[in-house]
């Protein structure tokens, strides 16, 4: 470390990245590509196959920013042999045309570069259109920078953000890929050492019905809202916008930065939380930088080369690992820590009442698709009988009364005229409030028989394994959703001896 350098900290020597040799040409070295033996192949995937590995295309494994609500959705899923993937699902309308989706997914899933989250594959089933990518475990830049909740990123981490995404840039540019849409911190993930990797979902050109900038305009280029079109320039200009979001620590319209920036007001976009801990010449630099890629005029801009040659004299702490300076645990387990939902959040914590809470707000939508087949004579005779009783466990359930919500539930599930996992895993927690720990395991098994690729089911198990005091098959059952460890079988049939 150097010595402490005016208010904005301590200084450092400066200190050029070293990359991993490779067999491709020194450029494709220097900007992270490296040989194809080293990356998963490009291939077709069925539907079905996809459909599995997401669990049915599940809510729960939904990744992408507005969940649900994006136009797009991505999930994340698990193929075989422990292997995770990101998979994006295009609504309907987006790529009409079979024929531009495939030549635009093989082209794009030609790209292997250890700065990218490389495609892998692609479905074109009908009218459907998936995309198929490694996944990335370790959240998005987004998430690291604007909603930290331990620690502000460090300055050494953001300079080797901003170096990592300018050698995607360079390295997909010279392989003929230079346009990129709606650059931005949701598509900078993180992979399981931390290191810093471009979505290449964005490389894929834009579609008949697709908007190229899904953010506020004030962060789009100006050519753009001229002509909506992007071009090269157009890329180098949103990488601007993301060195502000570096340096401030906030998404700031660059109308506003380069006032600020014109005013010499160069402290009003320094990230607070970083005050004494990177120096002012680098401070300077970077606002430097980040003006150029935000001239108004496209051909004043620099280029993706030029922007590697600018920032990889500043990079600071070369040998210390990106994990390291994320912050986040390393190692294999790494890759398998998948961020759990609010429901598999609360069944790890066995928090019953958080629990309660979201199982009454979800209601019954994932009895949807049950088949209730019932004969006339059935439907005259018992179904009033049997929805009375679950009508009667539904309002002793939002109560919290726990006995007669079991009672009521037994009643309809032993009346056989309908299926509902749902009544399942609402019997399920009463068992848990009740301490029936042993019952609950049993619902929560019989909800996963009905409904075998519901996560609602495996979540359930691990809070009746922990309530068990089997912490172990609990935490497997959190972190691979696909199966059941051996060991609670062999406790049930025990507990059945």
């Amino acid at each position: 470390m150097g010595a402490r350098c005016s208010k904005f900290s301590l200084c450092f020597f400066p200190c050029q990245i070293k990359f991993k040799s490779s067999l491709n040409d020194s450029s494709d070295s220097e900007n992270g590509s490296k040989n194809d033996d080293a990356f998963p192949g490009f291939s077709e995937f069925s539907l079905e196959q996809l459909r599995a590995a997401t669990l049915g295309f599940s809510p729960e494994n939904i990744v992408s920013e507005h969940g649900e609500k994006a136009p797009n959705v991505v999930y994340r899923g698990k193929l075989d042999e422990d292997r995770w993937i990101a998979v994006k699902r295009f609504n309907k309308s987006a790529w009409p045309d079979a024929r531009q989706f495939l030549e635009e997914a093989k082209a794009v899933g030609q790209l292997r570069s250890e700065r990218l989250a490389n495609l892998i594959g692609y479905c074109c089933d009908g009218d459907e259109r998936l995309l198929v990518a490694e996944f990335m475990p370790n959240e998005t830049l987004s998430k690291h920078l604007f909603h930290w909740e331990t620690q502000p990123m460090k300055w050494a981490m953001r300079l080797r953000v901003a170096l990592y995404l300018a050698q995607a840039l360079e390295y997909c540019s010279s392989k003929g890929r230079a346009l990129y849409h709606d650059l931005n911190a949701y598509r900078v993930l993180f992979d399981q050492d931390g290191n810093p990797r471009l979505s290449c979902f964005g490389l894929m050109k834009n579609s008949r019905d697709g908007k190229s900038y899904s953010t506020n305009l004030a962060f789009t280029p100006p050519e753009y809202l001229r002509t909506g079109r992007v071009t090269s320039e157009s890329v180098v200009y949103s990488f601007g916008t993301l060195l502000l979001d570096l340096l401030s620590g906030k998404h700031i319209p660059p109308s506003h930065a380069l006032d600020l920036i014109r005013g010499k007001n160069f402290s009003m976009l320094m990230d607070s939380c970083l005050e004494d801990h990177f120096s002012n010449d680098d401070g300077t630099e970077i606002v430097r930088l980040a003006s150029r890629c935000l001239q108004y005029e496209a051909r004043d801009r620099p280029n993706a080369k030029s922007l590697v040659v600018a920032l990889s004299p500043l990079q600071k702490e070369t040998e210390v690992p990106s994990h390291v300076l994320l912050g986040i645990p390393h190692g294999n387990g790494a890759a398998t820590q998948i961020t759990l939902s609010p429901l598999g959040e609360a069944c790890s914590r066995l928090d019953l009442t958080a629990i309660h809470e979201i199982l009454e707000k979800a209601g019954y939508k994932d009895d949807e698709g049950v088949a209730n087949e019932l004969s006339f004579q059935m439907w005259t005779n018992q179904i009033q009988e049997t929805l009375n009783a679950k009508k009667r466990g539904d309002s002793a359930f939002r109560a919290k009364d726990c006995a007669t919500a079991i009672e009521s539930y037994t009643k309809f599930i032993d009346g056989g005229t309908m299926i509902s996992p749902t009544a399942f895993a609402r019997r399920c927690l009463c068992y848990l409030m009740n301490d029936m720990p042993q019952e609950a395991l049993g619902d929560a098994m019989q909800a996963q028989v009905v409904n075998p690729e519901w996560p609602t089911a495996f979540y359930l198990q691990a809070a009746a394994l922990k309530s068990l005091g089997m912490e172990n098959d609990a935490q497997e059952t959190l972190k691979d959703d696909l199966f059941i460890p051996s060991s609670t079988f062999e406790y049930l049939q025990h507990q059945k001896d």
